[in-house]
């Protein structure tokens, strides 16, 4: 299965809605998640709004998929929760 960098643009959003200040995430679309390897947890390098950053991807209700990004990525990309953003990703390979 041939693994590949995706890049695309979606809205940063809390991982939990009842856990206010927790863990952001960034959905996955889902035409891309197959170019990345398939559905499933995997560490991630790549770029926030041309910040690099590294993440875990984690699996999402109802079939979806998302990579987690910190707050001290948020803050050095100049984004928050709510905004939309630019992001690349690659899975790293451990």
């Amino acid at each position: 299965m041939l693994v590949r960098m995706v890049a695309f643009s979606a809205h940063v959003r809390q991982w939990r809605d009842d856990k206010p200040g927790g863990l952001a995430v960034v959905d996955i679309p889902a035409a891309l998640v197959a170019d990345l390897g398939g559905r499933r947890q995997m560490r991630v390098t790549g770029n926030l709004n041309g910040t690099p950053f590294t993440g875990s991807t984690m699996l999402v209700a109802g079939g979806g998929l998302c990579v987690g990004v910190s707050k001290a990525a948020l803050a050095a990309a100049n984004a928050v929760v709510g905004d939309q953003v630019q992001l690349s990703i690659t899975p790293t390979s451990s």
